[in-house]
């Protein structure tokens, strides 16, 4: 349920992965920092790349192709023409489409890279990626077409593609093409900077995204299933005490410890007569911390990732 009183602020600080999914579960808005370091970085790269142009240097992906095409020289009266056109090169993308959900924490892991002010995006970009998302316009993005390696290049194609009002996105539960849910909100779309279609394609927002969503199932699914023991447990009439917080203390591994709290506190343990039903449970039961533990002492580790 969104919580228009929450919203995150992306600027030059990280975000972090609750951030995303809270995004991407459309729980809470977003808007860019005012913080005055923050706004002088974005104009500073903007116009140090119009310094650039100014001064005929040769910059990739701006007076060059792509890729093997890098010694291909476009004039600079072509160079604005050339973002558009790279969109459009890479929409060829396959198989099923993520879901509206999946497409919110992709714009938002993109809009969080390139509001760190090092891409030299504009304001005007940074805040159409915004009004897509607190306008709930999801680009429609296929699944396939990518494996994370030098940049999500396909599907972050059908972001840029959206931005510029073409390709389709979920708007008010269905598929429309993306002008006529910018014509809805009266937005107009984005014309594209020199650079600004490689700085939205070549990253890995897509793959960071699902990395951000699959740590938030992880972490859910660990305490779900504590809590699922302890009701197998309860309902077997099984030993609590295997769960003491004693027996876990001497081991170093804290997600163990921290599994079995949870399983404890559940089964309300201090209640508990100190023989129970069964002496002994079956390891299926008294060695879930065991297994659980495992991923509980991962999720740290994956975060920093």
């Amino acid at each position: 349920m969104l919580d228009k009183n929450a919203t995150i602020v992306f600027g030059a600080a990280a975000l972090s992965i609750e951030d995303i999914v809270a995004i991407a579960k459309n729980e809470k808005q977003v808007t860019l920092s005012n913080d005055s370091d923050f706004t002088q970085k974005i104009d500073a790269g903007v116009a140090f790349l119009d310094a650039l142009l100014k001064e005929d240097g040769v910059i990739y992906g701006v007076t060059t192709g792509y890729g093997e095409s890098c010694t291909v020289e476009i004039p600079p009266e072509l160079a604005n023409e050339l973002p558009l056109h790279l969109t459009r090169f890479h929409g060829c993308g396959l198989g099923d489409y993520f879901s509206p959900e999946q497409g919110r924490a992709i714009l938002a892991t993109r809009l969080a890279s390139l509001s760190r002010g090092y891409s030299g995006v504009s304001w005007a970009l940074l805040k159409q990626f915004t009004a897509f998302i607190n306008n709930n316009i999801i680009p429609v993005i296929p699944e396939e077409g990518s494996v994370g390696a030098s940049g999500d290049l396909t599907p972050l194609s059908y972001v840029a593609g959206a931005l510029c009002g073409e390709r389709d996105v979920y708007y008010q539960g269905k598929k429309v093409a993306a002008k006529v849910a910018l014509a809805n909100e009266k937005l107009n779309p984005i014309i594209l900077r020199p650079k600004e279609g490689l700085a939205i394609m070549n990253g890995t927002a897509v793959m960071t995204a699902l990395a951000c969503q699959a740590f938030d199932r992880a972490a859910y699914l660990t305490k779900l299933s504590a809590r699922i023991t302890a009701l197998s447990s309860l309902a077997l009439k099984g030993n609590s005490n295997h769960f003491d917080d004693i027996l876990f203390s001497v081991k170093p591994h804290p997600g163990q410890a921290d599994v079995a709290s949870w399983i404890q506190h559940d089964l309300n343990h201090h209640e508990h007569p100190r023989n129970s039903h069964r002496l002994q449970d079956r390891y299926s039961i008294r060695c879930a911390p065991h297994v659980i533990g495992v991923l509980a002492d991962s999720l740290p580790w994956l975060r920093q990732f």
